[in-house]
């Protein structure tokens, strides 16, 4: 239905009938039929096909440790940011596989975190096959020579899912041929991968990663180098695509891209400390950092593509921001107040810390007011100017008895602050006796 925005006064009547300059009907269209369960069952199957195969990865470091090769695990403090953003990716994708089937974001999400998830495994298999127990798992040398290739493809479908993403359609038909570069430079990775012969060292790549290609050569070599120069590219390129779709959308499809903008930003600052830290040693804490942020993605991926308060992003900063300053205030407060009386004292008196918490207690509602509004001044004018808007109205309800110019002025208020499409206003006629 198009939006109609209609403003008018009503007021009682001389025959105390009820006074509106325009009535509208409205015809509320069919809610959207309910999905068939069958979608919902083979997200849910692929779900736990995911974590089962992750499963795999823990047993193979008991099996390691055991072995006396603690050196080869791979759950460890450095590995929180991708554990976490399997979890994410898998469980988003299939929330939105069950609900939106013909979307195809959920189901990319989920191919995300089964190919990490079969990265791991499979890194797992050929190092106890080839290092630790060598001949006692069968095909060992082929989970070594295609698990670069497991990871190339969920990489790749990184890129389709930031393509993708929000609406389930390319930005424009002239992004089909590079969808088809993408799953073409898979392909001829996997066929390589397949006929190219060689000696393959998995040494290299059991301790950097699938990206360490010390141990190959020959075509193989120059396989996987292509497909990671073309691979990373595309997601780049998806990126950026996000930016076009931004400067073209307009209403709900903007609002969704915000949240993805949020996401981005989180990933962004979040990398930025941990390439900080890497000169000291990056602590366990920043680890969990970056994978609380990378595991955020596909939750703001999920929350645009279903329209889950998408209007609530300015709050959830103004609220961020807010809270994050009075806690740096209060707490900054009590750490003078205790630590600078203590040292003036010469010993932390029990009285004073009592004290200190009873004043930063007192001092958090009145502070939070005065914070909260110099952040939406700043951060969240909309918001801001509603509130002003609402009290200068308050201040003249006070004062002004005449009927019609109440109702003008409540409906320029509800215009002005709730900005609706329609305003309809309705007095109850006064009963005459």
């Amino acid at each position: 239905m198009r939006a109609i925005r209609d403003r008018w006064g009503g007021g009682g009547g001389a025959g105390g009938e009820p006074r509106a300059a325009k009535i509208m009907a409205v015809t509320h269209a069919p809610g959207p039929a309910r999905p068939h369960p069958r979608p919902g069952v083979l997200a849910w199957t692929l779900w736990a096909l995911g974590m089962l195969v992750f499963a795999v990865v823990p047993w193979s470091d008991h099996l390691l440790r055991r072995a006396g090769r603690a050196d080869l695990v791979q759950l460890t403090p450095g590995t929180i940011p991708a554990v976490l953003a399997i979890l994410s990716a898998s469980t988003v994708g299939a929330v939105l596989a069950s609900r939106r089937p013909r979307h195809p974001v959920g189901w990319l999400l989920l191919g995300v975190a089964l190919s990490l998830s079969t990265t791991a495994a499979t890194a797992q298999y050929f190092v106890y096959g080839l290092l630790v127990r060598p001949g006692a798992l069968p095909g060992a040398q082929l989970a070594a020579r295609y698990q670069p290739a497991t990871a190339f493809i969920g990489l790749a479908l990184v890129g389709y899912v930031l393509l993708f993403t929000p609406t389930g359609s390319l930005p424009s038909p002239r992004w089909r041929w590079w969808v088809w570069v993408m799953a073409a430079a898979q392909i001829l990775l996997l066929g390589v991968a397949t006929v190219a012969g060689g000696p393959l060292d998995p040494r290299p790549q059991a301790r950097g990663g699938p990206f360490d290609f010390r141990g190959m050569g020959g075509a193989l070599l120059v396989a996987n180098q292509a497909d990671l120069a073309v691979t990373s590219l595309a997601v780049v390129v998806a990126a950026g695509s996000l930016v076009v779709r931004f400067r073209r959308a307009n209403g709900i499809e903007r609002q969704q891209l915000r949240w993805v903008a949020l996401g981005a930003a989180l990933v962004v600052v979040v990398a930025t400390i941990v390439v900080a830290s890497l000169a000291l040693g990056p602590p366990s804490a920043v680890s969990l950092a970056a994978g609380i942020c990378l595991a955020l993605v596909p939750v703001v991926i999920g929350a645009a593509v279903l329209r889950y308060r998408l209007y609530d992003l300015d709050r959830i900063v103004s609220r961020t921001l807010a809270y994050g300053v009075l806690t740096v205030l209060l707490g900054g407060g009590y750490a003078a107040v205790v630590l600078g009386f203590g040292a003036l004292l010469g010993r932390r008196s029990s009285l004073l810390v009592a004290g200190a918490t009873l004043a930063v207690a007192a001092v958090f509602q009145p502070a939070r007011r005065r914070v909260q509004r110099a952040v939406d001044q700043r951060f969240n004018r909309r918001r801001y100017d509603a509130a002003r808007t609402i009290d200068a109205f308050s201040a003249r309800l006070r004062e002004q008895t005449d009927l019609d110019t109440l109702s003008t002025e409540l409906l320029a208020v509800v215009d002005q602050t709730m900005q609706p499409t329609q305003v309809w206003l309705w007095l109850r006629p006064s009963r005459q006796r």
